[in-house]
């Protein structure tokens, strides 16, 4: 070992031994605060939202605000877990994205509360069985995820946050040849997202939607082949690592940009971060115009919608419920006048929570 390296190397471990100790005093604190809590609430979305954004602003490289925003989550997941081992509930099995978004939301400071459906993540986070639940909401090509709504209509839960995970797919198989692959297998949103890539790469591939990517990617790991079938599934990285199955391509989403949009649920309201969202659901009255009379306080009172869905309200034939996202907290004065006004116009106005604005 040359001088040089020897010399970087014991000034990395001074500071590791240094980031340690700095570490664990915050550590100390974070549990001192947590002792002086008298609502018993852990997790705090608006105070974590402050601290990631404070450190991006102060970022100065060569990491990137991302990885600096994991290194924290870590940190503060861990120390949060000093208090109390959080619960998340998601649509499972191990591997699926859902996870990888509690997984960003949470860091690995939390108990995996693995769920079969969307609605038994609901159930579960009601009745006391989680503290949190992580659904997924909308996809950038793929649109809304129907159910989540329509058991957002109805749930007591408040929306606590919201995280946006970069949608990478890639093609998983106990086969090495992808020539071979005759039978894809994937949730049925994944499957068009990668609709021209199968197209051009496995044209000849019969492609069967099943609950989720990673049941997908534990179906061809169980999957004994005595015909000469080879099968793959369209899942992520971690589905391989966990499934243990060999990677044949990656990236295969036809969009690069593929987002999906998720969900924090939990039984509390959330303070003002000083970024944030507001998630409504509302009917109009059956009028001319209702609708435009509806939404016209918010214009008037400067305030951004950001998200406007409208789903069938299952009360009558063409009756529709309206989901709304504003930016701003309800707590704000422009926000809670607009509302306030919103509410005089509308048959029904619900608000589903005020969050945090998703950090990258």
């Amino acid at each position: 070992m040359s001088d040089e390296l020897k010399k970087f190397r014991d000034e990395i471990d001074a500071i590791d031994e240094h980031l340690l100790k700095l570490v664990n005093a915050r550590a100390k604190l974070a549990r001192q605060i947590g002792s002086l809590k008298e609502d018993g609430v852990i997790y705090r979305p608006e105070r974590e939202a402050q601290v990631l954004r404070r450190l991006q602003e102060h970022n100065a490289g060569p990491l990137s605000n991302e990885a600096v925003s994991h290194i924290f989550r870590g940190v503060m997941s861990n120390c949060r877990a000093l208090e109390k081992e959080l619960s998340i509930a998601f649509l499972g099995p191990l591997g699926t994205y859902s996870e990888e978004a509690a997984l960003k939301q949470f860091g690995q400071g939390r108990e995996a509360i693995v769920c079969g459906t969307i609605d038994e993540v609901f159930r579960t986070v009601e009745a006391g069985l989680a503290d949190y639940g992580v659904v997924p909401v909308e996809n950038s090509t793929e649109g809304a995820i129907g159910l989540t709504l329509d058991l957002l209509l109805s749930t007591s839960l408040k929306v606590c946050g919201e995280i946006t995970l970069p949608i990478h797919h890639c093609l998983l198989s106990k086969q090495t040849d992808i020539a071979k692959i005759s039978h894809v297998f994937s949730h049925s949103q994944s499957l068009s997202q990668c609709h021209e890539w199968l197209n051009k790469n496995l044209p000849r591939a019969t492609r069967e939607a099943v609950t989720s990517n990673a049941y997908a990617a534990q179906m061809i790991h169980d999957l004994v082949s005595s015909d000469g079938t080879f099968a793959a599934a369209i899942a992520s990285k971690r589905a391989a690592e966990l499934f243990n199955l060999n990677i044949l391509a990656e990236n295969i989403e036809d969009d690069a940009k593929n987002t999906t949009r998720f969900l924090v649920l939990g039984s509390h309201d959330v303070a003002p971060s000083g970024s944030d969202k507001t998630s409504i659901v509302m009917t109009s009255q059956n009028k001319p115009g209702a609708m435009v009379d509806l939404l016209e306080p918010l214009a008037r009172h400067g305030v951004s919608m950001t998200k406007f869905e409208s789903r069938p309200s299952k009360q009558g034939l063409w009756d529709y419920v309206f989901f709304v996202d504003i930016e701003g907290h309800h707590s704000d004065a422009k926000v809670t006048t607009a509302l306030a006004e919103c509410i005089m116009r509308a048959s029904m106005l619900k608000v589903l929570g005020s969050y945090p604005a998703a950090i990258i």
